[in-house]
């Protein structure tokens, strides 16, 4: 069994921290899997862009005591470079900082503003069949009255990279009917070597993006390219969706909150359990409280006035609705 165990959690864990907010949800990402993963046998990365002049100001982690506590919860800080995407695109970061990690080794990336609420080890990865994040919505390709639709499209984006396009089809769906394209929030994904995977990731988004397809010359590129690219990546490499047994990532295992208020309102007990857990310690909340949405969501209470105005079990379906609601009564931070 022990040996079993050392297998499922042969590999590394990477999510981006820079200089703004995502330095403080770094800390908490890390706190979450220090505490839900004591056991885990993988090395967690912290990487953070470089300075280029493709940033206005540096977006390299500064902060010697949000350093220091990462360390201390074995984060390891991995400066990457960032030649094709800086500023104007900050999502390119998640391509690029593949590049910098250990060859050959499994990676499972994940969005920053993420906690860990249990066991990895109970999420059965098979890194010869990378997937990703299935908590998505359609909001790419938009279609035009008179432009091409989702076939054409997607098919466009396959045939450039030499893909097998029809292979990558959800059957069950109806023709012309988002889900049945690949599509993925790039919110977690994994492979079995970084930077095999952060090379065609780099080479077929920047190939997007500066020569698409006459088909998506209506399409907007940001801040979806990551997505857009995404799902040919995963495809090229044999995988796919429903890889993973639904429920665990996005569910009982992680969750991707995305921002503090929507955390609060809408998300299960148990993420709450753990970012109240995580936060109460006095060496983390003096470094956390440097973060208002941190500071007054989680320490001074206004998260929980934010959870007080919604039935979890009955939400808005909209999220507009959701924020609306927050913003009425003054509670939105972001």
């Amino acid at each position: 069994m022990a040996a079993d165990r050392e297998k499922i959690q042969s590999f590394n864990i990477v999510v981006v921290g820079q200089a703004n907010r995502l330095q403080y949800e770094a800390i908490l990402f890390a706190a979450s899997l220090r505490h839900t993963n004591p056991d885990f046998q993988g090395r967690l990365f912290v990487a953070t862009p470089n300075e280029s002049p493709l940033w206005s100001s540096s977006p390299t982690l500064r902060n010697k005591a949000v350093i220091a506590r990462l360390e201390a919860l074995s984060a390891e800080i991995l400066p990457f470079d960032t030649p094709e995407f800086g500023e104007g695109y900050p999502n390119g970061n998640k391509i690029q900082c593949l590049l910098a990690l250990p060859e050959g080794e499994p990676f499972v990336f994940f969005d920053t503003d993420t906690l860990i609420l249990d066991d990895l080890a109970r999420v059965p990865f098979d890194f010869d069949r990378p997937s990703a994040s299935q908590n998505v919505e359609g909001t790419w390709p938009r279609i035009e009255l008179y432009g091409p639709g989702y076939t054409a499209i997607w098919r466009s984006l396959y045939d450039k990279f030499g893909l097998d396009f029809d292979s990558s089809l959800d059957l069950s769906q109806p023709d012309e009917f988002w889900k049945r394209y690949l599509y993925f929030n790039a919110g977690w994904f994994y492979g079995r070597c970084p930077r095999e995977f952060g090379a065609r990731f780099l080479r077929y988004a920047t190939q997007i993006r500066d020569d698409a397809p006459e088909e998506l010359v209506c399409q907007p590129m940001w801040p979806w390219l990551d997505q857009i690219a995404l799902p040919l990546v995963i495809h090229s490499f044999g995988g796919g969706r429903d890889v993973l047994p639904t429920g665990l990532l996005d569910g009982e295992v992680s969750c991707h909150y995305r921002l503090f208020p929507l955390l609060y309102a809408r998300e299960d007990d148990r993420v709450v359990e753990v970012l109240e857990t995580i936060a109460a310690p006095n060496d983390v909340k003096k470094v956390l409280k440097q973060y208002d949405p941190i500071k007054f969501m989680v320490y001074h209470g206004r998260g929980q006035k934010v959870r007080a105005l919604f039935d979890r079990q009955n939400l808005p379906r909209r999220e507009q609705a959701i924020r609306k609601i927050i913003k009425e009564k003054g509670f939105w931070m972001r």
